[in-house]
C-alpha cells in the first residue's frame, strides 16, 4: 500500500505535493502565488518570470500625464502592476470621487482595494478588456475623456473599444515590460526540477518567452506539462504556441491560479 502523503493543516492530504510549479509571473508581481503554492504541497517552485517590469523610462513625465488624467472623465488600470506603479509615481495619489475608475480583471481590483480605492467597476463575467467592455459603465461615454493606465505593447483592445464608443482615450505609461532575462541556473532549474511539472503564466508576453526563448528540448517539455492560464484568451494563445494540457484559472488571482493547479494535478494523476 502506498503510504499517505503529507497532510495539511485541515488534515487532508496537500493537493500539490510532489508536484513542481513553474511560475511565470514577473519579480514583483506574484502576489504571493508561490507562497500560496507551496502551502499547497508543491515540492518544488521554479520562478522563470516570463518579463521585466520597471516603472516609466520617463518617470517625470508618466507623472505629469498621470495628473492630466485625474482631470479627465474616467480611468481604467489594467493590471496589478498598473495600480503598483501609479502609486509609486504619486505616493499620494487620491482618485477623485467624480472620476469613474474601472479595473480589468479580479486582480486588478483586489490591488485598488488595498490602496483604499472603491466604487470602481470591474467585469462581471470574463476577467478581461473584453469583460469590461461588456459593462455598462463604458457605454455612453461619447465625448469623454478616458485614461488606460498600463504600458505599452500590451493589447490595444481597450483603448480601440474606448475611441470606436467615441470617447478621446490615451494611454498613460505608468511602467515598462522588458524582455525576460533568464541565466543557466534558471534553466538548470527547471531541467532538474521533479516531475510532474505544471506551468503557472498569466500573461502573452510570458506564454510567448516560454515558446521561443527557452532551448527546443525545454520548450518541448513545456508544451507537455500541465499548463494553468488565467484567462480563456490566453488559453487559445497557448494553443498556437503549442501547448495541449491547458487549463484555465477563474481569474488572476493568486488563490485562483493555485486551485487551478490542484485540479490540473487531481486530472493528470487520474
Amino acid at each position: 500500500m502506498a503510504a499517505a502523503g503529507p497532510a495539511s493543516a485541515h488534515g487532508g492530504v496537500l493537493p500539490l505535493r510532489g508536484a513542481s510549479v513553474v511560475n511565470t509571473r514577473a519579480a514583483g508581481s506574484s502576489d504571493g502565488l508561490g507562497r500560496l503554492l507551496r502551502r499547497h504541497g508543491a515540492e518544488t517552485i521554479v520562478a522563470l518570470p516570463g518579463q521585466r517590469l520597471r516603472i516609466a523610462a520617463d518617470p517625470a513625465a508618466a507623472r505629469s500625464a498621470l495628473r492630466a488624467a485625474l482631470r479627465g472623465d474616467g480611468m481604467v488600470f489594467v493590471s496589478p502592476a498598473a495600480v503598483r506603479y501609479a502609486w509609486q509615481l504619486l505616493p499620494a495619489l487620491r482618485l477623485p470621487r467624480r472620476l469613474q475608475v474601472c479595473a480589468v480583471g479580479a486582480g486588478t481590483a483586489a490591488a485598488l482595494r488595498r490602496r483604499g480605492v472603491a466604487g470602481f467597476a470591474q467585469p462581471a463575467g470574463s476577467q478581461d478588456s473584453e469583460g469590461l467592455l461588456a459593462e455598462p459603465v463604458l457605454r455612453g461615454i461619447r465625448g469623454q475623456s478616458w485614461a488606460v493606465i498600463g504600458a505599452a505593447g500590451g493589447r490595444d483592445l481597450l483603448l480601440t473599444g474606448l475611441r470606436r464608443r467615441g470617447a478621446r482615450a490615451g494611454l498613460v505609461e505608468v511602467y515598462q515590460r522588458l524582455p525576460a532575462r533568464w541565466t543557466r541556473l534558471h534553466l538548470a532549474r527547471l531541467e532538474t526540477a521533479p516531475r510532474p511539472l505544471l506551468v503557472v503564466a498569466s500573461s502573452a508576453q510570458s506564454l510567448a518567452a516560454l515558446a521561443t526563448a527557452l532551448p527546443a528540448g525545454l520548450v518541448l517539455a513545456l508544451r507537455t506539462a500541465e499548463l494553468v492560464v488565467s484567462s480563456l484568451r490566453l488559453a487559445t494563445l497557448a494553443r498556437e504556441h503549442g501547448f495541449t494540457r491547458i487549463h484555465v484559472a477563474e481569474s488572476a488571482l493568486a488563490a485562483d491560479l493555485a486551485a487551478a493547479c490542484a485540479r490540473a494535478l487531481a486530472r493528470h494523476r487520474l
